[in-house]
């Protein structure tokens, strides 16, 4: 198993469920009465999501790649569903209610479509790489979960599951022209997409220009911007942020890297991102070791999640210091949601699941060790050569025939 993957999620978590608190303290008592109130649900989540990681560790790859059509097939049903009876939030109607519970279908999905996608590239992966046929059929599925979150909208789910599913059709061994147009379509699909609604033409300009309309358009990037300009090098300290109280909207979801840029300041900023660098190092060099072991259905697994929690990630810290337009993407790990949560410690958990099928790759030291290991318990169980015991053998013919010469 891969303790540097383990340990730098690990503390991921711990340091989202830190800074999830201080960052709702306010929020929490004004409206639920309760300041630990998101401390309660977010551990929660946290517990729920670990169980989950815990059971995932003991599902063999094997299954993993036989259910994947029909995780698919569970995921398109999610998202039909929740476009039907889903309940709407902040003008998006992505969750499915359960109680006091919301449930988030593309959380699910994304993990869904790298698991199918995955196994696909093991089946067909020679009429992947040799017609078009085989290149536009998981396109096509792709294409209609795309459409489906779209319509929800989840405009940022949609891009990331996209950019994922290129990536690994790429590493799979798509003809380069081919890519270069699937590419191409896609790009302006999106591009066209994000000019059709109001709403995201919206975002496009103040994120060129956030300050021509600091109070409206523009007011999260703003202050988003400020609580980056208050950190400095060490932060004004674990919960003191001002920018919290009310001044920065979704301060513990989608903007809680600012909050933890202002409070820990740029050396906090700057480990978080170093703690998802190693994260997908670990997920390629995990998907590395699988391919030179002959499990291809792991090593695109793994480069899948790795590119997946990679381009979330990117998005939303560039989302937090104004290098993206606003997305409505989590922070994978760390920002306050039970379903970004739970699916990403179940795509960490199958990471270390492939990691521990294939250890070799993953230890140098360690494989070396066990190789002298094995080398030594071979020589003590190999036989003394075979010279000696011809020896012996005439040895014992020579006295057996001097008794029967004495005798």
């Amino acid at each position: 198993m891969d303790m540097v993957l383990l340990s730098a999620a690990l503390v991921l978590l711990a340091l989202g469920l830190v800074m999830v608190v201080s960052a709702s303290v306010s929020i929490a008592e004004r409206q639920m009465n309760d300041p630990l109130y998101y401390l309660w649900r977010q551990g929660a989540f946290v517990g729920v999501g670990l169980m989950a990681a815990a059971a995932v560790l003991q599902v063999r790859l094997v299954y993993w790649e036989r259910l994947g059509p029909y995780c698919l097939l569970l995921g398109l049903t999610l998202l039909i569903v929740v476009l039907v009876i889903g309940r709407e939030i902040n003008g998006s109607t992505r969750w499915l209610a359960f109680g006091p519970i919301n449930f988030q279908p593309s959380e699910m999905v994304k993990l869904f479509v790298i698991v199918y996608l995955a196994g696909y590239l093991v089946r067909r992966g020679d009429e992947v790489r040799k017609s078009v046929k085989g290149f536009l059929k998981p396109m096509v599925l792709v294409g209609l979960i795309g459409f489906l979150l779209v319509m929800e909208p989840d405009f940022g789910a949609a891009f990331v599951i996209t950019m994922t599913v290129l990536g690994m059709m790429f590493l799979g061994g798509v003809r380069l022209w081919q890519f270069a147009v699937l590419f191409t379509v896609v790009t302006a699909a999106l591009g066209a997409l994000a000019i059709a609604s109001p709403y995201r033409v919206a975002r496009l300009t103040s994120f060129i220009n956030p300050w021509a309309d600091p109070f409206d358009s523009g007011f999260q990037l703003t202050q988003a911007l400020i609580a980056f300009g208050r950190g400095e090098w060490l932060g004004v300290g674990l919960g003191s942020s001002i920018q919290k109280l009310f001044y920065l909207p979704e301060a513990h979801t989608d903007f809680l890297f600012a909050v933890i840029a202002e409070e820990l300041g740029l050396l906090g900023a700057i480990s978080i991102i170093v703690l998802f660098a190693v994260l997908v190092w670990r997920a390629f060099k995990i998907g590395t070791a699988s391919a030179e072991a002959g499990d291809r259905f792991g090593a695109y697994a793994a480069y899948g999640i790795g590119m997946w929690l990679g381009m979330q990630a990117f998005i939303n810290l560039g989302v937090n210091m104004g290098v993206l337009p606003t997305k409505g993407l989590t922070l994978p790990l760390m920002s306050y949601g039970g379903s970004s949560i739970v699916m990403s410690c179940v795509a960490v958990a199958l990471l270390l699941r492939i990691s521990h099928e294939h250890p070799a790759g993953m230890q140098p030291a360690a494989r070396r060790s066990s190789t002298r290991e094995r080398t030594a318990r071979e020589r003590t169980a190999t036989p003394e050569p075979k010279t000696r015991n011809r020896s012996t053998s005439r040895q014992t013919v020579r006295r057996r025939s001097v008794r029967g010469q004495s005798a």
